[in-house]
């Protein structure tokens, strides 16, 4: 890795590595995990634009894990939902959606627990996470939310990628390209 994408995520610089997907494309790889400097920056500035405008915050694992946590304490919110890659022993009477994204390029599955159903149940919710590209994972997040009879109200990222800088459904901090 002796390629980098720098990126000012509002005052924040971030040195992402370029790497290469197995489908050829090369993406710049954003990663909260281990760095609380940049997940609490982050997750400062975007529970900022999500004042007032929701009830409850969901994420998908794992990556936005850590940065939801912060969003629902900045909110003070005491509990955030978390859309599962595998279905655990507590989720056996939880809901399930299919998902592809970008960066996995195989169909999965998100879950969420009966008691993250109920959370999100008839409530304002703000889907956060680390980046936006295709919007193959936000879809399955938004269809998880429609399911669980939330209500959506605000789409916000860390980064957007690519072309996710041009639609005017989502909030972001910052932008990347696909290279």
């Amino acid at each position: 890795m002796d390629q980098f994408y720098t990126v000012d995520i509002k005052g924040c610089e971030a040195r992402l590595p370029i790497l290469e997907l197995p489908s050829g494309v090369h993406i710049c790889f954003f990663n909260l995990h281990g760095d609380q400097r940049m997940t609490e920056h982050c997750g400062k500035q975007i529970a900022r634009l999500l004042e007032g405008e929701c009830d409850v915050v969901i994420t998908a694992e794992s990556k936005g894990l850590q940065l939801a946590h912060v969003v629902a304490r900045e909110l003070g919110q005491p509990y955030y939902a978390v859309c599962r890659k595998s279905k655990k022993l507590y989720m056996q009477d939880g809901i399930e959606v299919s998902v592809r994204s970008i960066t996995t390029g195989e169909e999965q599955k998100l879950y969420l627990s009966k008691h993250d159903t109920d959370l999100i149940r008839g409530k304002r919710v703000a889907i956060v996470d680390d980046v936006v590209s295709t919007g193959g994972s936000l879809k399955s997040i938004e269809a998880i939310v429609e399911l669980a009879g939330g209500n959506i109200v605000k789409k916000a990222f860390v980064l957007a990628e690519g072309d996710a800088a041009k639609r005017d459904d989502i909030v972001y901090l910052a932008s990347i390209p696909l290279l």
